[in-house]
């Protein structure tokens, strides 16, 4: 490692796994607003790919029809462009975020399978035609498998029905043929789940479905998941020849994914009050997890979701 750069202290997260894997971070609308200048310190030093929390889904971006919102998504690639990150798009389908509109008709019922499929269709065209090969991977589908119970009962499944998945992955392809798409799941220990997605993705590559990449969320507490079941499932995907991304490593008290669930801060979170165990039981297990995913480390990445305590 670069004697001069740790004199200047410029060693970050993104150096110590350099040869592993990429390191990100989320980051929040309020911080790209008027990024400030610790925070832009902070990531460049410790991170090389980014993902954005909000702003990039659908009811942020295209809150009402006919109406988008761009500012704070092309201040957020302009940011990664400048700082040569690796930069993930989130999220273009997702049960939640998404406003009823696109759902409902002006009378309040469901509108057909071809009206949504179209809605899908010149969102993602949109949103990812923007940035183009700018974005280096999108999260196509997120949270679309439930624990066990197969495809997540949504009004996204409900109107499309089970071609959900693939309709999203080939609209994603027609919109750019270049970046890495994948789908995002929740927790990643449940054997059904993991045989669940283990067999879709098996069948959409006999299909030709261009599905790239598992991305594996890391809400995590002290006493779940059980790591033995984590690296199953990072083993089981790199098998069937995805890349896996950690999209959302974060402490949590809560498994699931209802996203206005909120818990106050507790002491009983902070595992290391007196000090950091020594390196190799922590980051043993994930480095040989992901050992076993034939994929070079372009491909993977660990992203914490959030910069610090303050916006996680």
């Amino acid at each position: 490692m670069n004697a001069m750069a740790k004199a200047m202290g410029e060693v970050g997260l993104k150096d110590y796994f350099r040869d592993d894997f990429k390191i990100g971070t989320a980051i929040g609308g309020k911080l790209m607003q008027e990024l400030p200048a610790d925070y832009e310190q902070l990531i460049t030093r410790e991170f090389n790919a980014i993902t954005m929390e909000n702003d990039m889904r659908w009811e942020r971006g295209h809150p009402r029809p006919g109406v988008r919102d761009w500012a704070l998504a092309d201040k957020f690639v302009d940011f990664g462009v400048r700082k040569d990150m690796y930069i993930v798009g989130h999220v273009l389908v997702w049960h939640s975020q998404t406003p009823k509109w696109v759902f409902e008709d002006t009378a309040g019922k469901p509108v057909s399978r071809e009206a949504l499929l179209k809605s899908m269709q010149q969102h993602t065209a949109t949103v990812v035609g923007r940035h183009k090969d700018r974005i280096a991977a999108w999260d196509v589908v997120n949270e679309s498998v439930d624990e066990g119970n197969g495809w997540r009962k949504s009004p996204w499944l409900n109107i499309i029905g089970e071609e959900l998945a693939e309709k999203a992955f080939l609209l994603h392809q027609r919109s750019t043929p270049k970046p890495t798409c994948s789908t995002t799941t929740t927790t990643n220990t449940n054997p059904d789940k993991r045989a669940f997605i283990v067999d879709f993705v098996n069948k959409f590559k006999k299909r030709g479905i261009p599905i790239h990449g598992i991305g594996m969320q890391g809400h995590v507490g002290l006493n779940y998941p059980d790591i033995k079941e984590y690296e199953k499932s990072i083993e089981a995907y790199g098998a069937a020849g995805m890349r896996v991304h950690i999209t959302e490593l974060a402490a949590w008290d809560h498994i699931g994914a209802e996203i206005s669930t909120n818990f106050a801060y507790s002491k009983k979170l902070d595992p290391y009050t007196k000090g950091l165990p020594h390196r190799g039981s922590v980051d043993a297990p994930l480095r040989r997890a992901f050992q076993t995913v034939p994929a070079s480390r372009q491909n993977r990445a660990i992203t914490f979701w959030g910069t610090g305590d303050a916006e996680s």
